[in-house]
């Protein structure tokens, strides 16, 4: 198997996807942030100084998604049909667990557009709750199901 970025000379190349079907695909990613517990409570209870803490960063993973093209430098511009970002909190954590699911009908995958969902909202919570926490850590991003194309149904 070889990595389709690169060209038969090593040389990165945005993938031709002009002969592909047109499908219907959906990309589901998730990632945490775990946090002091005095920080989930402040998230918990809504006392975050910057606002609605879950809120916000859900709103940024869904901006996030439609920005993936010009922040991951050969990712397709794709016409996102859906972008979903849920936050739940955990106090086994303590922290927060996203989830962001992605579709479109196109040639080509939406992983890269949840996945960047996924971060940009863990970062727009560490970037709201950076004042009385910067020990907070961002983990566990992956794709945990992607569907649709020639290579099929993928679930972690």
């Amino acid at each position: 198997m070889s990595l389709t970025h690169f060209d038969t000379k090593g040389d990165a190349h945005m993938v031709d996807v002009s002969d592909k079907e047109f499908t219907s695909r959906v990309a589901v990613a998730e990632g945490h942030i775990t946090m002091a517990p005095q920080t989930y409570e402040i998230i918990s209870q809504g006392k975050a100084k910057k606002g609605d803490v879950l809120s916000v960063a859900r709103l940024a993973g869904i901006m996030g998604a439609k920005q993936t093209a010009t922040l991951i430098p050969l990712c397709h511009p794709l016409p996102i049909t859906k972008v979903a970002v849920e936050l739940a909190l955990d106090p086994d954590l303590p922290g927060v667990r996203i989830e962001a699911t992605v579709k479109t009908t196109g040639q080509t995958g939406v992983e890269m557009e949840a996945l960047t969902a996924a971060s940009t909202a863990a970062l727009t919570v560490y970037d709201m709750a950076k004042a009385v926490d910067k020990a907070m850590q961002i983990g566990g991003i992956r794709v945990v199901l992607k569907d649709g194309g020639k290579s099929g149904r993928y679930e972690a």
